[in-house]
């Protein structure tokens, strides 16, 4: 919600302009593990994980993965004192998600910004 674009925060125009191009949309599904294509062993076929409101399961089959979760924040000390303690970039649930599924299929992750 923070990006502004002429006025205009970023979130929603993204989402609007998924909803136009997807055929289905699924909402508030925590991903927990990829899977692996077993014809070719270096590749993501596609993702498991369950809605956090219903609890119901789901299996994603893909031909392509991307993993845009989040990184981490709070796992150290800030510098800061006083007024700027435990103001981070990051929000504060952002618990690394997007390097630990990577990382548990086997991925070599570099280029990494924190």
């Amino acid at each position: 919600w923070q990006i502004i674009i002429h006025g205009e925060s970023y979130k929603p125009i993204v989402a609007e302009a998924a909803r136009k191009a997807a055929t289905e949309i699924y909402n508030r599904i925590m991903v927990t593990h990829l899977l692996m294509d077993e014809a070719k062993p270096d590749r993501v076929a596609g993702a498991v994980g369950f809605n956090v409101r219903s609890g119901d399961f789901y299996v994603f089959r893909a031909k392509a993965v991307i993993v845009c979760a989040g990184g981490a924040s709070h796992i150290y000390k800030p510098r800061s004192v006083g007024e700027g303690m435990g103001r981070t970039w990051y929000a504060p649930w952002s618990s690394a998600s997007a390097y630990a599924l990577p990382i548990l299929v086997g991925a070599k992750m570099t280029q990494m910004a924190n």
